[in-house]
Order: C-alpha cells, then structure tokens, then sequence
C-alpha cells in the first residue's frame, strides 16, 4: 500500500518514511559508500564558473537527501 502525501507542490511517498531504511551498525563498505555520495552532493565551486564562462551554472547531479533515495 502506498501512502502519499503533498508536501510544498511535491507529491511524496510516505512509504519510505515508515520503515527504517538504514541500520545504525554500518558496514565499513557502506560507510565510505555513504561518504563518497556526501562529498558529491555538493554546489560547484566559483572558480569552475568562471573557468567556463558560466556555461556550468550548478551541480545537475545535486541529490536532496528526502527526495531521491540511495538505494542502498
């Protein structure tokens, strides 16, 4: 059964947010995976901007940690 609700124009599943997703023992792989995924979900920096004339304007691979899942 899926659960919806509509948060801010965006229609969310709630389904996600009821079962826990992660354990808190880790494992070593999944921790530096975890990591990995964190140092890129980042804004480019300035400089990359003016390096390319601002022909990249952001980060298209932006991930917001509510709305797109990991899956893992």
């Amino acid at each position: 059964m899926e659960l919806y609700s509509f948060v801010h124009g965006f229609n969310v599943s709630l389904t996600p947010l009821l079962a826990p997703s992660q354990p808190s023992h880790k494992t070593f792989r999944i921790k530096q995976k975890l990591a990995k995924k964190q140092r890129q979900n980042r804004p480019i920096p300035y400089w990359i901007r003016m390096r390319t004339d601002n022909t990249i304007r952001y980060n298209a691979k932006r991930r917001h940690w509510r709305r797109t899942k990991l899956g893992f």
